[in-house]
């Protein structure tokens, strides 16, 4: 059974089962959002005796907790039970990208230049906090992450989940084509 876990799945199996998630929760009268546990664990921490925005009732949000731990679990099963030994499969184009902008294509899923420990630098730490920073505080404002208006959002045919979405795109477009080249 785990070298059947191991083995790269066919890409559509990620929309089967995302569509069958919606359609469960569609059906409970739920709607998805990863961000909104954030919220959750202030409300728990005591945060709605201060401010009113964290003022409800947490409990009604167990289930999203519920599946933030399995993300978490996940991760860590995949990462150590279910870790494959062979390269990250990149496009050919992707690394000479990257290859322009001076990072090094080292067949890990996050460039060891940018991410070992031996490569921690003032620079790295100042922009992993700053886009930290930018996302948590984008995503509050936008009124969800992009996981929760991309799927959950669209898939309620909310107008403000599209515009948010593509908000996220050229967002997106703009960081890869001007700024990161900017910035490496």
């Amino acid at each position: 059974m785990i070298e059947l876990l191991k083995q790269p799945w066919p890409w559509y199996t990620s929309g089967i089962v995302i569509a069958g998630i919606m359609i469960t929760l569609l059906f409970f009268g739920k709607s998805f959002g990863f961000s909104s546990n954030l919220r959750t664990i202030c409300t728990m921490a005591g945060a709605g005796k201060k401010v009113a925005f964290f003022d409800f009732d947490w409990k009604t949000q167990k289930w999203n907790l519920l599946f933030l731990l399995g993300a978490i679990a996940g991760g860590f099963i995949s990462s150590t039970l279910l870790k494959n030994d062979e390269p990250f499969k990149l496009a050919a184009a992707t690394i000479a990208d990257l290859k322009a902008l001076g990072i090094t294509f080292d067949g890990q899923l996050e460039p060891g230049q940018l991410f070992d420990l031996q490569s921690i630098s003032a620079k790295n730490v100042l922009l992993m906090l700053t886009g930290g920073l930018m996302i948590g505080f984008g995503s509050r404002y936008a009124g969800g992450c992009t996981s929760g208006h991309a799927i959950s959002g669209l898939s309620n045919l909310q107008l403000p989940s599209l515009v948010a979405v593509i908000g996220f795109f050229a967002g997106g477009l703009i960081m890869t084509h001007l700024l990161f080249p900017l910035i490496f």
